[in-house]
């Protein structure tokens, strides 16, 4: 995956319910979102919209960390 180094953060821009929205986070919570969106198979746009309804209140970088570690760990 190309981009910045662990401990950098690279963020993208996604179309939540019709608003613009930014996450920043370490290539390797993307690597392992996609990964995630891959198994789902639906897009990581798809995936990040399906974190932002579920996260509670939590920040949405903080949510998709979770779900990517979730991922991970199973």
């Amino acid at each position: 995956m190309s981009g910045p180094t662990v401990g950098f953060l690279r963020k993208r821009s996604f179309t939540i319910a019709g608003h613009g929205t930014s996450v920043a986070l370490e290539a390797p919570f993307w690597a392992a979102l996609e990964r995630l969106a891959v198994s789902r198979a639906v897009s990581l746009a798809r995936l990040i919209a399906e974190i932002d309804a579920e996260r509670a209140g939590r920040p949405l970088a903080s949510a998709c960390r979770l779900a990517a570690l979730e991922h991970v760990k199973n």
